[in-house]
């Protein structure tokens, strides 16, 4: 099995510490079943040099975004860069390296094996604060009632998708959405993609400092951070907005069958 183009995606925010290992240790592990793999990072104006970590690294576009947005937007300005390079197969993962590569060849094999439009990465062994795994729990059981089926780790950030699932989901969202992975679990459900999971390894972020990722790291915190909280409270009205009520716009989305396949 050979997937001619790959394009990886990547938001990331002050990852400058770890995120080079993480493209390297991405880059070997899918080096046997691709053609050609391009990384593509959303950086949302990071203030450690995180663009520079890839000067004069080839397979690496890294665009700098116009102003620092959040997690959301800058995936979603990730997915769009990746889907510009024309690739076969397209894989997200946040900046953080919070998974190993050799998942990788895993989650690809089962999108081309399995003729799915989307492969999740379940998340084992999640080592993120109590409240965000938590509030990750919480939605997916909102998210399970209106998609008449639970969807196991709803806003995993480890996907694989063909293009075509993608840019249906991508026309459908806005811009500015602060959290697009539980628009497209939702979405992809009730549309009738062909969704696949697979257990994958989740572990510590790459970086030692406390001034990584686009969530912060939230050691030794007992509370969600009031950050967190005021995101939450944002995050449940969009969901509810464009997601849940019965007028709203991602309902009326619908999985388009490929040409020839």
């Amino acid at each position: 099995m050979t997937i001619a183009h790959l394009a990886i995606v990547m938001p990331a925010y002050n990852e400058a510490e770890g995120i080079g290992g993480f493209v390297d240790e991405i880059r070997d592990a899918v080096a046997p079943m691709v053609g050609r793999v391009t990384f593509h990072v959303a950086d949302d104006r990071s203030t450690d040099g995180t663009a520079a970590a890839f000067d004069g690294v080839q397979d690496v576009r890294v665009e700098v975004q116009p102003m620092n947005r959040g997690h959301g937007p800058t995936a979603l300005a990730a997915y769009r860069s990746g889907l510009a390079a024309e690739p076969d197969a397209i894989v997200h993962v946040d900046g953080d390296g919070q998974f190993l590569g050799e998942d990788f060849p895993r989650l690809l094999s089962a999108l081309v094996t399995q003729q799915a439009d989307v492969v999740h990465g379940i998340r084992d062994g999640r080592t993120d604060p109590w409240y965000r795994r938590v509030l990750t729990a919480a939605v997916g059981v909102l998210v399970a009632g209106a998609a008449g089926r639970r969807i196991p780790d709803v806003n995993t950030p480890l996907r694989a998708y063909r293009p075509e699932a993608l840019r249906i989901l991508l026309d459908a969202v806005p811009a500015d959405a602060s959290v697009p992975h539980v628009h497209f679990s939702l979405a992809e459900a009730r549309a009738g993609f062909t969704v696949r999971y697979l257990r994958v390894a989740s572990i510590p972020r790459r970086g030692e400092s406390t001034t990584g990722t686009m969530w912060g790291r939230g050691a030794g915190i007992a509370l969600p951070p009031k950050r967190l909280r005021q995101f939450a409270r944002s995050a449940l009205g969009e969901v509810w907005t464009l997601s849940l009520r019965p007028s709203a716009p991602l309902r009326e989305l619908r999985r388009v069958e490929p040409v020839g396949r």
